[in-house]
């Protein structure tokens, strides 16, 4: 796109916002024009304070002045290394742009829908209030009730598309699939149900994968490469059993995405680890680590990781980095580097709760779990042990009667409580075994929740809420979602905040309150939980030429002492957008998406 080009599209989007078309033409100068913007932004606001603008869009006006008043500051400015106002005027103004950022579409989509919501224009509303409105008593009550109906089956709708695990015609499928694993490994069902079995043949390489289920050409060279490069990669017979055996379906969509990693991804990780890029360590638990084998972020709570791998790996795992091999017995903790952590746990009196995670922790023998729970439960000081485990999903046979009996022992209600924490992708993961492993637990007292990573693969309008009412139905309850950490080479697998934000507040909000339990948060490198929900923790700070939102998180502890923000930048909405579309999605549907910040 030219010079000429790309000044009238600007033109054009500014025409929306006459008032700012005149501040950005004002004059060749940035800081008149700031000054200008920050005038016209001062006199919006106390207008749309006291105008008659319809009660929704003037919330949009006020939270639009907010984000692009924080945009323009001059502390933005330099947080992030870049001028929103100098590229605008540059944009306009420079006759040359040979050496300027070219805009691309996704910054020209954020900036029409910013200039949008500042004027009051987003569109997303109707021009008349609904009917119950204009009415009271028992005839509001039932119009009300016609209209609460009407979106309980506009969402129903949407969670009929995705399958569960416990549908008739999937029991069906993976039973198929089992029979045909069986046969390849020539195994009996009883050795099935053994969950050393299953971690003896777990598929490590390209080949077997494609003799067991169809690939695609971009499948088959991603892993053919991840074994090449040493980079994890490895999957159950059972979780194998959970893929539908043609390649490029809808229904396992998740569940490949999230063993079977894409060719980028592999590619980017091979470069990363080629360079030792320190930013693999997203999470900086490198700064957090006061002895092998501990993190700690938060005053009360420590995570203690005996582990570092897992009976398959999640390609988007914060962990990565430490992991050397799927199933690999050398990742355990020696005897002496546990003991010293657990000890340096017994000399921390202020630690009340312990997550044991890893990895995870029930790859473990039930000797070695035994020992740890049984030194833990000795530090009188700890009240809670959390187990942060996949196996109810990716192998549920762990979940065995002795493996039960030892957890329960150290459940003591009124002294100390034991749970398990899960991580549930999608409702098409839910079948009877985990079912059944889930219910071992609760049948023993021990509470079970979920941990649902939010990836674009399981964010389509309303497939995490039939996660969760899928959850509930078997007796876990969601914990938290977490957004997809921004590492580089999961770009394929994130999702923006802004999604978040609409999915909480247009599809879980439809749900019961007991099935919308779950905080979202954001994982602030080296300090911890940011909650999303609550805006107040956020900032939109800049708007770059590729269209990505750079957010400043605040530190939990930002009341109680001082603590560096994070700036972080995120995936584009346009780009997102264009991936929905791609797997078929309507993406009219998100219109709203562009006015969460």
């Amino acid at each position: 796109m030219d010079k000429t080009r790309i000044r009238n599209k600007l033109l054009r989007i500014l025409e929306v916002a006459p008032h700012l078309k005149e501040a950005f033409l004002s004059s060749s100068s940035v800081d008149v024009q700031r000054e200008k913007i920050r005038d016209f932004l001062s006199s919006l606001i106390v207008t749309t304070y006291d105008d008659e603008t319809p009660p929704l869009e003037w919330i949009l006006v006020r939270d639009s002045i907010r984000v692009f008043r924080t945009i323009i500051s001059l502390r933005s400015e330099k947080l992030v290394g870049y001028s929103f106002v100098q590229y605008m005027h540059d944009l306009l103004y420079e006759e040359n742009v040979k050496d300027i950022e070219k805009p691309s579409p996704d910054f020209f989509a954020e900036l029409e829908h910013l200039f949008r919501g500042l004027m009051g224009k987003s569109g997303i509303y109707p021009d008349k209030a609904p009917i119950f409105t204009r009415h009271e008593g028992k005839k509001a009550a039932k119009l009300r009730s016609t209209d609460l109906s009407r979106m309980a089956r506009g969402a129903q709708r949407h969670l009929d598309r995705y399958p569960c695990g416990l549908d008739n015609s999937a029991i069906r499928k993976r039973s198929t699939n089992k029979s045909r694993i069986l046969k390849y490994f020539n195994a009996t069902e009883q050795e099935w149900n053994d969950w050393k079995w299953q971690t003896r043949h777990i598929i490590r390489n390209a080949e077997t994968l494609k003799s067991l289920v169809k690939l695609t050409d971009e499948e088959y060279e991603a892993v053919v490469l991840a074994k090449e490069n040493r980079i994890p990669f490895g999957i159950t017979p059972y979780y194998l059993s959970l893929l539908d055996y043609q390649a490029g379906g809808k229904n396992d969509y998740a569940i490949r995405a999230q063993v079977i990693p894409p060719l980028n991804y592999v590619k980017k990780l091979k470069a990363l680890r080629e360079k030792n890029e320190p930013s693999m360590d997203f999470m900086l638990e490198r700064n957090t680590s006061p002895i092998e084998g501990i993190t700690r972020r938060y005053p009360m709570i420590v995570i203690l990781k005996p582990i570092l791998t897992c009976p398959q790996i999640c390609v988007y795992c914060q962990r990565n980095w430490e992991i050397e091999d799927v199933y690999s017995p050398s990742a355990a903790l020696s005897r002496e580097k546990l003991d010293a952590a657990i000890q340096w746990i017994a000399d921390t009196p202020e630690i009340r709760e312990v997550l044991v995670t890893g990895g995870d922790p029930l790859l473990l023998s039930n000797s070695k779990i035994e020992y740890l729970l049984r030194k833990l439960s000795r530090i009188e000081h700890v009240e809670r042990i959390r187990i942060g485990t996949r196996t109810p999903v990716t192998l549920p046979q762990r979940m065995t009667d002795s493996l039960i009996r030892i957890i329960s022992r150290f459940h003591a209600p009124g002294k100390r409580e034991i749970l398990i924490v899960t991580h549930f992708e999608h409702s098409y993961e839910i079948t009877p075994q985990s079912m059944n492993a889930v219910q071992k637990f609760l049948r023993n007292g021990i509470k079970v929740y979920n941990q649902l990573v939010f990836t674009r693969y399981n964010s389509r309008k309303f497939e995490a809420a039939a996660l969760r009412l899928k959850l509930c139905l078997i007796g876990v309850t969601p914990y938290y979602t977490f957004n997809t950490k921004g590492k580089e080479e999961t770009d394929d697998y994130r999702a923006p905040i802004p999604r978040l934000l609409q999915e909480q507040q247009e599809e879980a909000r439809l749900l019961p309150g007991s099935a919308r339990t779950d905080e979202i948060v954001f994982n602030v490198p080296g300090l911890g939980k940011n909650y999303l929900r609550a805006v107040q923790h956020r900032d939109v700070i800049s708007l770059l030429p590729d269209g990505r939102r750079v957010y400043e998180f605040h530190p939990w502890e930002k009341k109680l002492h001082l603590a560096n923000t994070y700036v972080y930048t995120d995936v584009s909405i346009y780009k997102y957008l264009k991936r929905l579309k791609a797997m078929g999605e309507n993406t009219s549907l998100y219109r709203t998406i562009w006015y969460y910040y």
